[in-house]
């Protein structure tokens, strides 16, 4: 079995390869909860929906969230009555958000309804919530004030500094059914190229995960999300340098160091492996810029790989 850590687009479109790299019901994705939110009192987890919806062929393709040929009808009705409209939800989309909050609001819990979501899509890997209970991500403004997630990577556009990051009720979260098993029970555990500050974060944050990747140092391999100093989606390298760490390949296995031997860096980075190396970690180079299924697919091969070589360092750049 393979387990990946995952968080956003970068992380679907690392499982869409690794689904073609291994069958998919040997691949278990543990994904980010802490971007959930509540909004016009429905349940939606927005990095759930992209790696379901990723997998099932049925993401927007421009956006690489939400669905493909989506209306808006819903949203604009909204609008026009001056409700908020700043998170905008697809017509198709909210029948996934519309289920969930039922199937909650009736008992289930989160991984329940994720499976149940996963299955009527169509996928075949298993896709687990990092946690059942409340975790949230909150950011504060290098102004002053704190903001929800949602708040700053959408209707802030993620386009202000800021000072800090925390996990709110991450201290009282507790890991999903079958989070740790498939941890502790997994051949290679990959942790995707998503923000390592607020979609790989909160994972690792919620107690009992850290320890359990950590016991699995060397079984564990990330890839880099930052590409020759900058993040190819959303502001992985800006909360990097504001958050005071290196925006780099080398400030990424600074902090993958303790839970990863092993860090994936592009052909771009391979100036950097030496000092990858000097943190503690095999550095492997090679093509990590997912343009399609096919570098995908050979992306997750090298991956899975790498953790089978004897050489203090793998370069396969083509």
């Amino acid at each position: 079995m393979i387990t990946v850590l995952a968080g956003g687009v970068g992380a679907a479109r690392l499982l869409r390869g690794m689904v073609q790299a291994v069958p998919a019901h040997e691949v278990t994705a543990i994904v980010n909860t802490a971007d959930d939110l509540v909004l016009h009192g429905l349940s939606v987890s927005p990095d759930l929906d992209t790696v379901t919806y990723t997998l099932a062929e049925a993401v927007n393709p421009d956006t690489g969230w939400g669905l493909a040929d989506e209306t808006w009808h819903a949203m604009d009705a909204l609008q026009r009555l001056g409700g908020p409209a700043w998170f905008r939800l697809g017509d198709r989309d909210l029948g996934t958000h519309l289920h969930r909050t039922g199937r909650l609001a009736d008992g289930a819990g989160l991984a329940e309804v994720t499976s149940e979501i996963a299955q009527a899509f169509g996928v075949h890997a298993r896709l687990l919530p990092m946690t059942e209970d409340r975790v949230a991500t909150m950011v504060r403004l290098a102004s002053g004030p704190e903001v929800g997630f949602q708040d700053y990577f959408v209707e802030l556009r993620h386009d202000v500094p800021i000072s800090a990051v925390r996990f709110d009720g991450v201290e009282q979260a507790h890991p999903a059914p079958g989070v740790l098993e498939a941890i502790t029970s997994a051949q290679t555990v990959v942790i995707a190229p998503s923000n390592p500050i607020v979609s790989i974060g909160p994972i690792v944050a919620v107690p009992g995960i850290n320890e359990a990747l950590s016991r699995r140092r060397s079984d564990v391999v990330a890839v880099s999300p930052i590409v020759a100093g900058s993040a190819l989606k959303g502001p992985a390298e800006r909360m990097l340098r504001e958050l005071d760490h290196e925006p780099t390949v080398v400030g990424v296995a600074r902090l993958y160091r303790d839970i990863a031997a092993t860090l994936v860096v592009d052909n771009a980075d391979a100036a950097h492996a030496d000092a990858v190396e000097a943190e503690g970690m095999t550095c492997v180079v090679t093509p990590t810029v997912m343009t399609d299924i096919e570098v995908a697919t050979r992306l997750c091969r090298t991956i899975l790989s790498s953790t089978l070589s004897e050489s203090p360092r793998v370069d396969q750049r083509r």
